[in-house]
C-alpha cells in the first residue's frame, strides 16, 4: 500500500468528520497547499477560513470561533505557529481554555534544506511549558487518522506536530491503538527501553529489530503524547529495563527526553540517554540525510543503544 504523509491523513480524516459535523472548522495561513487543505476548502467553504500569512490572527480568529461553539483546527507550518503566534496560543487558546487544535505541519526538520528559520526544534518544549496544553506527535498515517478522530471529540487546547513527507507505517489499518496520554508498547524486552515519538518511532522499531539479532531485547514505547506523559509506562520501563534511551526529532532541552528523565528522577531513577538534535544551527539537507547525520535513523539509534549498554557493563 502506498504510504501517505501524516498531514494528508489528517486532512482527509478532518474532511470526513467535518462533512458530518458542521461545528468543525479549519483555518489556514496561506498554507492550504502545504497543509493539504485544498480539498477541504473546496468541499466545505463555509467551514474554512483563509487568514493569509498572519499566524497570530489565525490563532486569534480560531479562539473567537471556538468561543462561539466551533471546533477549530488551526493549520500552519510548525516553525511559525510555535514562534510567531506563541502569545496568541498562550493567551487566546490555553489561558482562555478555548477548544482550539493547533496543528503544526512540516515540523522538526521536515524543511531540512531551508535551515534554522524553517526548523521547529523548540516547539515541543515551548508547548509543554504552557499550562493546559496537550502535546501530541503522531507516528504514521494510521495513528494520525485515529488521533484526528479523537481530537474532534476532545474539548480543550491541543498542539499537534507532524512531518511533511510520507513516513513508513508503524501501525496497520487493523492495529491502531490510540488514547491521548497512553503510550503504546510495540516490542517486548528488558535489556533496554527505547522511548520515541513522532516519526522517530519507526526508526526505533527497526533499531530494536536489528538489536534483537545481536541478542539484545529492546522494549519500544511509542510516546505519542508528550503531555500528559504516560508516567506509568515510564516508571515500569525504569523498573524492568536496564536503561532508557529516548529518541526525538527535537532539541533535547525540554522535549521528550527531559520529560521522561523528570518522571524517572522523581519515581525510579534509571540510566537514561537522550537522542535529539544538537543545540546549534543544523547542517542543510533532506530530513532523511539529517536523520542519518545526527543519528536519528535506525542505525544511529542501534549504535547509541549498544554504547549505553556497554557503558553499564
Amino acid at each position: 500500500m502506498k504510504k501517505i504523509p501524516c498531514r494528508k491523513s489528517f486532512t482527509e480524516t478532518l474532511l470526513e468528520l467535518a462533512r458530518k459535523d458542521p461545528s468543525i472548522v479549519a483555518l489556514a495561513s496561506d498554507s492550504r497547499g502545504s497543509v493539504t487543505l485544498g480539498e477541504f476548502a473546496e468541499a466545505l467553504p463555509e467551514q474554512f477560513v483563509e487568514c493569509g500569512i498572519a499566524e497570530q490572527d489565525e490563532v486569534g480568529i480560531a479562539a473567537g470561533m471556538a468561543s462561539c461553539g466551533k471546533k477549530a483546527f488551526v493549520c500552519a507550518p510548525a516553525c511559525f505557529l510555535s514562534t510567531r503566534s506563541l502569545e496568541q496560543v498562550k493567551v487566546d487558546v490555553a489561558y482562555s481554555h478555548t477548544n482550539v487544535k493547533v496543528i503544526g505541519i512540516s515540523g522538526g526538520i521536515s524543511y531540512g534544506a531551508l535551515g534554522m528559520s524553517h526548523h521547529s526544534l523548540q516547539d515541543v518544549a515551548v508547548m509543554r511549558a504552557i499550562p493546559g496544553m496537550t502535546v501530541i506527535l503522531p507516528a504514521d498515517e494510521y495513528q494520525t487518522r485515529e488521533m484526528t478522530k479523537a481530537l474532534a471529540e476532545f474539548d480543550g487546547p491541543v498542539y499537534v506536530r507532524m512531518g511533511r513527507g510520507a513516513v513508513e507505517n508503524v501501525y496497520t489499518d487493523e492495529f491502531v491503538p490510540f488514547e491521548i496520554g497512553k503510550a503504546n508498547q510495540l516490542t517486548e524486552g528488558d535489556d533496554l527501553a527505547i522511548i520515541a515519538c513522532g516519526e522517530t518511532v519507526v526508526q526505533a522499531v527497526h533499531a530494536a529489530e536489528s538489536l534483537k539479532k545481536a541478542g539484545i531485547h529492546v522494549r519500544v514505547l511509542d510516546m505519542h503524547t508528550i503531555k500528559p506523559l504516560d508516567e506509568e509506562a515510564v516508571v515500569r520501563a525504569c523498573k524492568e529495563c536496564k536503561a532508557i534511551l529516548t529518541v526525538e526529532e527535537s532539541s533535547p532541552h525540554g522535549g521528550l527526553g527531559e520529560a521522561v528523565s523528570h518522571v524517572a528522577a522523581e519515581n525510579h531513577p534509571a540510566p537514561i540517554k537522550i537522542i535529539g538534535l544538537p543545540d546549534e544551527p543544523l547542517v542543510s539537507g533532506t530530513s532523511t540525510e539529517l536523520y542519518e547525520y545526527y543519528g536519528l535513523d535506525a542505525a544511529g539509534i542501534a549504535a547509541s543503544a549498544r554504547a549505553l549498554l556497554e557503558k553499564l557493563s
